[in-house]
């Protein structure tokens, strides 16, 4: 293990590798990635692996259309398969609150030049055909949005990284961080110490954790979603289906397994990852009302993950004061793995050649100094 490196990086997920990558692109190849456990083990391994761009707030829309962008061109670029895969995000309205909610929400996409549509129920079903649409009063529908896999999307990131000089340590926890005047000095791990000009927080559900060695309250909590899926079928649908209203999410894997998810509003905080009973007789009842389809296929298997949430469902990028070289990419509220690939080219640019850009700037912990929050209200 080397005793120095410019930039340490806590974290090993798509955030902490997608960054790797991007630095030693622009030439920093003394970069180290601590992963207490194995690449992808944390929240990114354990997520839907949707990305979407039909967000309320300017700030994710424009993140989430840079990254698909990027998204895009990451198979050829890292040379690594990701199951990329576009067919597209349907989102289900159930009520008028919700339908007035969509219409500002298009206004705005369409305004930042999102390709998307509000459409009727009978348009639905051109789309999905299984769909039920009891109850529905319209949906919004963007073709470019998909889905990859979270696994494979992080080693693409890590293996051309390691390639240019990047060092990883997993099995390997970070205990301490050392400062001095305001600046961090080295970190220390349970395999020894590490000094550093720089630090970045990638710890996902576990950055509070992380800024907390250095006295730091960042308004970032961890919270539970469990996902189920299910055995492979012959192909139902394309799309992820979303219903804000009954907090679910669903789409097909490649291989024909339906992937379903649930956000509890009830859900504490806690670190818990463990899979509930409660949470598949749920989202099965509710699956199978939005797709009676789905009644006769067996889940296969379920597990949980951690939201990293902040007041405002956006993420906090950036250094957190007093310390400059003590930079956070943390707290995207469960969509951390859709906007990392741009975030990351962000951060990089201010590591580098110290640009603090708008976006960075944008999503400061300052900004919760201002209790009028922008929320962004697409979050299930």
């Amino acid at each position: 293990m080397n005793k120095k490196a410019s930039v340490v990086i806590i974290g090993g997920g798509i955030n902490g590798c997608a960054l790797a990558y991007e630095l030693a692109k622009k030439g920093v190849k003394d970069v180290m990635v601590i992963e207490k456990n194995f690449l992808a083990s944390g929240s990114t391994g354990r997520c839907g692996g949707g990305f979407r761009q039909q967000w309320s707030t300017p700030m994710n829309i424009k993140f989430a259309m840079e990254s698909v962008d990027i998204f895009s061109r990451l198979d050829e670029e890292l040379q690594y398969k990701t199951e990329y895969y576009q067919g597209g995000y349907l989102i289900l309205a159930y009520t008028p609150e919700e339908i007035r909610q969509f219409e500002k929400n298009v206004r705005l996409q369409r305004e930042m030049g999102l390709d998307v549509r509000l459409i009727e129920p009978k348009e639905c079903l051109k789309i999905v055909p299984d769909l039920n649409i009891d109850g529905v009063l319209g949906a919004t529908y963007c073709k470019s949005d998909g889905h990859a896999n979270p696994f494979y999307v992080t080693q693409a990131y890590a293996k051309k990284a390691k390639e240019m000089g990047v060092q990883f340590l997993l099995d390997t926890e970070v205990i301490a961080i050392d400062s001095h005047n305001d600046r961090i000095t080295a970190v220390q791990t349970d395999k020894g110490k590490i000094m550093t000009d720089t630090v970045v927080n990638a710890a996902g559900g576990h950055a509070h954790l992380v800024s907390s060695m250095l006295g730091l309250d960042i308004p970032v909590k961890p919270y539970r979603h469990e996902i189920l899926v299910t055995e492979p079928v012959n192909r139902i649908f394309d799309p992820m289906i979303i219903s804000f209203h009954y907090h679910i999410y669903m789409r097909q894997e490649l291989n024909g397994g339906i992937l379903m998810g649930q956000g509890d509003p009830n859900e504490p905080s806690s670190f818990n990852v463990e899979g509930s009973f409660d949470f598949i007789n749920q989202v099965c009842k509710k699956g199978m009302k939005i797709m009676p389809v789905l009644e006769n296929i067996s889940v296969v298997r379920q597990w949980a993950g951690l939201y990293a949430v902040t007041p405002d469902a956006q993420p906090i990028l950036g250094p957190v004061p007093p310390f400059d070289n003590f930079i956070h990419i943390v707290g995207f509220s469960g969509h951390g793995f859709m906007l990392a690939p741009r975030v990351a080219q962000h951060i990089t640019d201010y590591i580098v050649d110290n640009k603090l850009s708008d976006e960075i700037k944008n999503c400061s912990i300052d900004r919760f100094k201002n209790m009028d929050l922008d929320v962004d209200v697409n979050v299930v």
